[in-house]
């Protein structure tokens, strides 16, 4: 069932941001989907795999706007729209430029074709960690189940931490619980992975991050903001994260030559 899914979801989608469907075999031994080859692993490896690249924070909110992209063209211009179901690290390509792609249609669903409808699960699917917990309580599913898993993505961008961290201590092993809660006092510096450059516009835009994280992350549904409106605010978050990054990085070349006799 999961392979008749991915092949029919695959078939219907195509968008940057999303890895490109080549075709497929169903054989009676054998089952192959053939996609486009991603050579640059996931962003799993990034985060967290010794050889995966070190990546900065305007790579990471690059990445996040790319998922974002991917995820308000299946659930907004797609017809019926789509529910991914799985959004997570692994399943985040990243190319050779450092961009995302949206892989493993295996768990989508093809929901109705009028936004906000609601699918009644008979089986739960998706990865513990980042499932959306009013949809494992009540069985039903909306793009908003999506909205909340990136909600959870978006965390493990700023924290460099899994969604759950089983050998930290007790307050610490649920990632977003604890990332939230340094949010909330005012503690984000603490919350942002040690990997990234500290700086006044590290903080702000970390700190931005987070509070649209938290409001993915809202307990009802009817909370959360679409992914068109996530895409949105990352947007604004990266430009003003360039644009003080940018005076800067000028007002430290200026006070670097001043007083001195130009390099020749």
């Amino acid at each position: 069932m999961e392979f008749k899914n991915e092949i029919e979801t695959l078939s219907k989608v195509e968008h940057l941001n999303l890895v490109r469907f080549l075709g497929y075999l169903d054989h009676p031994d054998e089952r192959i989907i053939v996609v486009e080859y991603v050579r640059n692993g996931t962003l799993r490896d990034h985060l967290y795999g010794s050889g995966g690249h070190g990546l900065d924070l305007a790579e990471r909110l690059d990445i996040a706007i790319d998922v974002a992209h991917a995820v308000t063209y299946l659930h907004m211009y797609t017809d019926p729209p789509i529910i991914h179901r799985d959004i997570k690290a692994s399943n985040i390509l990243i190319t050779e430029k450092v961009r995302a792609k949206v892989a493993d249609f295996g768990f989508a669903r093809l929901n109705a074709s009028d936004s906000g409808a609601t699918h009644i699960s008979t089986q739960i699917k998706g990865t513990a960690g980042y499932l959306d917990p009013e949809y494992l309580m009540t069985y039903q599913l909306t793009e908003k189940s999506d909205v909340y898993s990136f909600g959870v993505l978006l965390v493990e961008l700023m924290t460099g931490r899994h969604p759950i961290e089983p050998k930290r201590e007790l307050k610490e092993r649920v990632t977003v619980k604890w990332a939230m809660q340094k949010l909330k006092e005012g503690d984000v510096a603490l919350a942002m992975d040690p990997k990234l450059r500290k700086s006044p516009a590290a903080n702000s835009a970390v700190e931005k991050v987070l509070k649209l994280a938290a409001d993915c992350l809202a307990p009802s549904k009817q909370s959360r903001p679409s992914m068109k409106r996530c895409a949105e605010v990352l947007w604004g978050i990266r430009r003003d994260y360039r644009e003080i990054e940018f005076s800067s990085s000028s007002s430290r070349r200026r006070r670097s030559f001043n007083g001195k006799d130009p390099i020749i």
